[in-house]
């Protein structure tokens, strides 16, 4: 069977041949593509709220804690932000989400912290009581602090 292939040599050839006006022509006749509704694009749910900090967990002055809502094509995120300093040697609990934020199921991201002997993410978990836990600290591996920025994770 003979297999026939094509140098890129020939395509670019065949490309610079091509007159512009037989690609430009259909995107010159193309009807534009409707503006997004902002309503159906990127709704807020719930707008930022603190998260109440357990004991031993304090807020960066200048990015305290925070939680929201939003909804994405139908679907809602549970995000965070914020900077907490701690001293977790343990699987702890980080605080507890807003009244008005409660996953119906349990919900998990991965958040950067203190990069010790080459750790530099641990697992964030947000449960259906609204508590958060914090997952991977060691007595040998001590967090300092946990960046809650890149948290998004589906929450319904």
């Amino acid at each position: 069977m003979t297999q026939h292939t094509t140098s890129r040599r020939s395509l670019l050839a065949a490309a610079l041949t091509t007159p512009a006006v037989a690609v430009a022509a259909p995107l010159l006749s193309a009807t534009p593509a409707a503006a997004v509704d902002p309503a159906e694009g990127c709704q807020i749910v719930v707008d930022w709220k603190p998260i109440t900090l357990k004991t031993g967990v304090q807020n960066d002055p200048l990015a305290p804690a925070e939680a929201r809502v939003i909804r994405l094509a139908g679907t809602e995120f549970l995000q965070l932000r914020g900077l907490v300093t701690c001293a977790f040697e343990a699987d702890s609990p980080l605080g507890t989400l807003p009244d008005e934020i409660r996953p119906t199921k349990l919900t998990r991201g991965v958040c950067p912290r203190n990069n010790s002997q080459g750790i530099n993410a641990l697992r964030v978990e947000a449960n259906t009581t609204g508590l958060v836990n914090v997952l991977g600290p060691q007595p040998t591996n001590k967090v300092t602090w946990i960046q809650l920025d890149n948290f998004s994770s589906v929450l319904r």
